[in-house]
């Protein structure tokens, strides 16, 4: 029995200019990952599935904090007494593929949150007007003063930065990266995924499980566009400014604008697009 790798590899037939040869190739892993909800009623211990993802193997605890925290579930590291896989290992390796959420006795959860039974893809994640309902009942708005301005001149640099710090991605050239940065530019904290949301709640999930949130002088650079639900997800913990190495969505602009984040699109070449918040860089 091995740990899965974040990454496995194929011989795959390659064609250029007409011509092809068989080579070996690298692939991202993508694996379901099922979350569990583990709660107190009537006495008991009672566990729900909540959730199934399209996941890249590994940071799975971070992942399952970060989905429940992000989606309203849970609010305070405190209420969560132990994460855990459980489960049988996937075949011929040792991962398991599900992961429990023990909560602490006492704590409540709003069951209409959870009668979506989320199924998120690694293309789309979770989508959806209850998911719009409920981001306008758990985030608050950021105040235009919070974060202190930040030079264009790093916002330009982070995509370098970022992408000198995805090991997998060299690798595969097939995952999607969240990172967060200080205010003069100072890498913090990277994870990579094969779903955009993914990455993200790794990235929140981390800093939730250290008692981190909210991240009011971080700023988040997301290595492809800038969707409704990553702006979701920002907004939650706290993130003033995202930039984005592709393009907003015009829901996320919306978004963004109507809770008073930064957002900011195109960051490559030298360039980017501001497109709310525009008073956070100088």
């Amino acid at each position: 029995m091995r740990p899965a790798p974040a990454f496995s590899e194929i011989t795959t037939h390659r064609v250029r200019k007409a011509n092809g040869e068989e080579v070996e190739d690298t692939l991202a892993v993508e694996e379901p990952l099922e979350i569990r909800l583990s709660t107190v009623e009537n006495g008991k211990r009672v566990h729900r599935p909540i959730s199934i993802t399209m996941r890249t193997p590994g940071a799975d605890h971070e992942l399952a904090a970060g989905f429940l925290f992000t989606e309203g579930i849970v609010t305070g590291r405190e209420q969560i007494t132990d994460i855990r896989h459980c489960g049988k290992p996937a075949p011929g390796t040792e991962l398991k593929n599900t992961v429990l959420v023990e909560l602490a006795e006492g704590v409540g959860v709003e069951l209409k949150r959870l009668e979506r039974n989320f199924y998120t893809t690694s293309s789309c994640g979770v989508c959806g007007k209850s998911s719009i309902d409920a981001l306008r009942t758990g985030a608050k708005k950021i105040e235009q003063n919070d974060h202190p301005a930040i030079a264009s001149e790093i916002l330009t640099r982070l995509p370098d930065l970022l992408r000198s710090s995805q090991s997998i991605f060299d690798s595969t050239g097939g995952l999607h990266a969240s990172a967060l940065f200080s205010a003069d530019g100072v890498l913090d904290l990277v994870r990579e995924d094969v779903g955009r949301h993914n990455a993200l709640d790794k990235v929140i999930g981390a800093k939730f499980l250290a008692g981190n949130l909210p991240l009011s002088n971080s700023i988040l650079l997301v290595s492809g566009r800038a969707s409704f639900e990553l702006v979701q997800k920002a907004l939650m913990a706290g993130i003033p400014i995202l930039a984005a190495v592709g393009a907003p969505s015009s829901l996320a602009v919306e978004l963004a604008d109507e809770f008073g984040m930064t957002l900011v699109g195109f960051v490559r070449d030298g360039g980017f697009n501001v497109y709310t918040g525009g008073q956070r860089i100088v």
